[in-house]
């Protein structure tokens, strides 16, 4: 009887450890679930690495952080770049403003709405770069105008990196105190960036690893916008240094 005993403790152990095991998530290759559409935002950062290092060295911005903040939202135009009809969206943005439309527009996926607030605070600010670096965009006595110039902004990769730049400056000094090392400091610029909003430091402490993040326009799964930003920082940015 005890040795019966003995072997159902060893088969409820076995099965128990057996749970445990599956239990522990295995890492997420985001690589292999992005498929072509990774393989593709990597050949667009080999196309344009020489002209986007350039323009972040001259603000002092890192690349390898700026690139994994913004890299999730490469892939993702990667996967619908064929399959978005904007003409008609950027008309109604163009007349009438973000309430009736705003929409990711560009390589960098920005929303004219997250363009307007990045502008309004680097014109605002006490940065001389960023103001000058938007001095030819402050027409907001125009608004089509300006909604216009920003549209324009957008389309161009160039012009669009410009926003993040700014953005990136104007992070660096809203949440100075917040992140203990780079890793979180990515974390947290890419939850920023991933919401269109600047928010102070809880908010984004609440936002970062919720799973919104997708590449489809039907509802599929969802993952973490810092997680994808991050898996690119560790496995992939040294190929860019």
């Amino acid at each position: 009887m005890a040795g019966k005993k003995s072997v159902l403790i060893l088969i409820v152990l076995s099965v128990l450890a057996g749970q445990v095991i599956c239990s522990q998530e295995k890492p997420i290759d985001y690589s292999l679930i992005f498929g072509n559409d990774w393989t593709k935002a990597l050949a667009f950062l080999d196309e344009n690495n020489t002209w986007i290092k350039s323009a972040l060295e001259k603000f002092d911005i890192p690349y390898e952080e700026a690139v994994a903040v913004v890299f999730p939202e490469l892939v993702r135009y990667s996967a619908l770049r064929d399959k978005m009809e904007i003409t008609m969206l950027k008309t109604l943005y163009r007349n009438l403003g973000d309430d009736y439309a705003n929409f990711s527009i560009g390589v960098f996926q920005i929303k004219p709405s997250f363009a307007e607030e990045i502008h309004r605070r680097a014109s605002a600010g006490s940065d001389r770069e960023l103001k000058l670096l938007f001095s030819k965009r402050s027409s907001f006595q125009y608004p089509r105008l300006y909604r216009a110039y920003v549209i324009s902004d957008l389309e161009d990769p160039e012009t669009e990196l410009n926003y993040i730049i700014a953005f990136y400056r104007i992070c660096t000094k809203h949440f100075a105190d917040v992140w203990t090392d780079k890793e979180s400091r990515i974390r947290y610029f890419a939850t920023a960036y991933n919401t269109g909003q600047i928010r102070n430091a809880r908010e984004i402490e609440m936002m970062t690893g919720k799973k919104f993040f997708n590449t489809k326009l039907f509802k599929t799964e969802n993952y973490s916008y810092s997680d994808v930003s991050l898996y690119w920082y560790n496995h992939f940015s040294i190929g860019y240094k």
